[in-house]
Order: structure tokens, then C-alpha cells, then sequence
């Protein structure tokens, strides 16, 4: 019998403690002051760019001295709030973990200069919040979804040493792959459905409301999460509410149907082999990225892993949760 999820967090609670330390565990757990003053977990970590020193907001959950996971949001530009539902798997497990707002996202500085958005500034902000965060190979475990999957394959390429483990949620090794089976999951949509919009992308009008509804209604709701929009988590509604389009624009492009910013050409499938770090890749049976490119990226990883969701989509993480979470638990226990 599947062992219930209740029981593995427990059984994980009690593993990081020991009989005589356990309530002080429980009691320094809870403690998350900085330097004396009681801020939630909230801090804003100062980061140096080619153009200025900006602030990037984070967000601490627990202490946990063996496990500390930084978490990666998607995007590009959205901000943590889709992925709070993570406060729900682990801190039941007494995990330590942080949430994180990338530079140009909601609770972060939003400067306009774009320069800035390239892969090698992201991967060096990531760097400067673990060290400021005091992350290290004995503890830190890098988790990145959607965009943030490509960011913390980035990092991990030039920064493994850092790392105790890494977890790839919901993407794509390569973005070409990606454009080529978005593609094919839009060919499958009705004929009227894509004329009408392919009438929109034509004239370029792609913040046209009619054309952002359908989008939405007609393929975010098969494929990015599946379930009614009116049903769709509020973490999710807040955090798209709050996406930086500019910087969306730059760097995915100008849709969800044209993936050409400036991420048209990524692809790193090759250089999968070069990241020893223990690794779990996640894909989902309705996610808009292909799940059996994602199960051979675990395959092409000295180290990987595999997890699937049967019934989720890209974001497995709420609509395929029982699945997503003991599978997330189970890689995050055995490292």
C-alpha cells in the first residue's frame, strides 16, 4: 500500500532530529529572526549588475541546518506566489526553504534597462542570494520550475559544486524541443480556434483581450492548469496579475505561441551529462511541455531521477498535488 503522505512527513520530521533535541529543534525551527527583529522570514538581498545594485526580495521558512531549499519561479517574470503552495509540503517536513522573487518580479526591484535580462545575470544573481543566504554543498538544494528550471540548469552547469541536489520542475532541456511540442499541442486545438489566433499574431495585437482570453480558456486551462479558470488557486490568479510583461516579452516572447525571445536558440540537452549533482526532473501527462523529453533528460543526467504526474499539467504542483508532493518528499529525503 502507497504510504500516505502524512506518514512520510512525519517519518522525515523525526529523522532531522534526536530524542534529546527534538523540542528545541521544533522551538529554533519556528525562529526566523535576522538580526534581532522579527520580519517574517523577509529579507531583501542586495545584488550587483553590470548596471547598479538592486534588491531582490526573499522570503525564509524555518531552519533546518542539513536542508535548505531555494525555490526558482517560473515565468519569465512571474513571481513565487503560484508555487506557495510549497509552504503546504515543506513545513510539515521541517524543511528549510526560501521563496524568491527574480530582479524585474513583483516584490523585487523592476529596473527597465535590458541588459540585464540575459541567462549569465540571472545565474550570477542566483550565486549572490546563496551566499548571502549562506547556502552551501551540505545543505542547498536548488528547486527551479518552468523558466526557473531553465535558470537552475544554468547555474548548475557552472556553480554544481554549490549544490546537494537540484530538482528540474516542468521543463524543457531545449527550447526549440519546447516551441516544436507547443506547437503540436496548438495543432491539435480546433481549426475556427486557430484561425482566429493566428488573426491576432498576424497584426501582432497579442495583449488584445479577446485573444489573452483564449489563450487562456482554450489552452491554459488543458495545459498550463487543469481546471476551470474560475476554479484556479489564488496563488496563481495573484501572481499572474503581478507578471512583469515587458521582461516576459524580451526574453520567452511576445506568447505563449511564439517562443522567440531571447531563449529561441537554448538548448543545453548536451551538456546534461556534465551535471552530476543528484537531480529530479518532473513532467506532467497535459503539461504544454513534453513529458517524454523530460523523462530522457533523467536518463542523460549521471544522477537523474524521474518523476510523473498522470494527471497534472504544467502546473502539476496544484492539479496533480498527492502525486507531485510524495514524489518531491521521497527525492528531498534521500539525499
Amino acid at each position: 500500500m502507497r504510504t500516505s503522505l502524512l506518514i512520510l512527513l512525519t517519518l522525515l520530521f523525526q529523522s532531522c532530529t534526536n530524542k534529546n533535541s527534538n523540542n528545541d529543534t521544533i522551538k529554533n525551527y519556528f525562529d526566523y529572526a535576522e538580526s534581532g527583529i522579527k520580519k517574517g522570514g523577509v529579507r531583501m538581498i542586495p545584488i550587483q549588475t553590470p548596471v547598479g545594485k538592486f534588491n531582490v526580495w526573499t522570503k525564509r521558512f524555518g531552519n533546518n541546518p542539513k536542508t535548505k531549499v531555494l525555490i526558482l519561479h517560473g515565468g519569465p517574470a512571474l513571481t513565487h506566489e503560484y508555487l506557495e503552495c510549497y509552504e503546504s509540503l515543506f513545513l510539515p517536513m521541517a524543511i528549510e526553504f526560501y521563496e524568491y522573487d527574480q530582479l524585474g518580479s513583483y516584490y523585487s526591484d523592476q529596473p527597465t534597462d535590458s541588459i540585464l535580462w540575459t541567462l549569465p545575470r540571472f545565474v550570477e544573481e542566483v550565486e549572490q542570494v546563496r551566499i548571502a543566504l549562506g547556502l552551501d554543498s551540505s545543505n542547498f538544494i536548488l528547486l527551479g520550475q518552468s523558466w526557473g528550471g531553465i535558470l537552475a540548469m544554468e547555474y548548475a552547469l557552472k556553480y554544481q559544486q554549490n549544490l546537494k541536489g537540484l530538482i528540474i520542475s516542468n521543463m524543457m532541456s531545449s527550447y526549440p524541443a519546447y516551441g516544436a511540442y507547443n506547437q503540436k499541442l496548438r495543432e491539435e486545438l480546433r481549426p475556427s480556434l486557430l484561425d482566429t489566433f493566428k488573426m491576432y499574431e498576424a497584426k501582432g495585437d497579442f495583449s488584445n483581450p479577446i485573444y489573452t482570453q483564449l489563450v487562456t480558456t482554450e489552452f491554459y486551462t488543458k495545459y498550463i492548469c487543469r481546471m476551470p479558470e474560475s476554479d484556479w488557486p489564488e496563488p496563481i490568479r495573484r501572481s499572474f496579475k503581478h507578471i512583469n510583461g515587458p521582461v516576459y516579452a524580451l526574453i520567452q516572447g511576445p506568447s505563449e505561441f511564439v517562443p522567440g525571445g531571447l531563449l529561441k536558440d537554448w538548448d543545453r540537452t548536451a551538456d546534461l551529462a556534465k551535471i552530476k549533482t543528484k537531480t529530479l526532473t518532473i513532467g506532467a501527462r497535459y503539461d504544454s511541455m513534453d513529458p517524454d523529453f523530460m523523462k530522457k533528460m533523467s536518463e542523460l543526467l549521471p544522477n537523474g531521477q524521474y518523476l510523473f504526474c498522470d494527471k497534472g499539467s504544467h502546473l502539476c504542483m496544484w492539479d496533480d498535488q498527492q502525486t507531485y508532493f510524495d514524489g518531491v518528499a521521497k527525492f528531498v529525503s534521500g539525499l
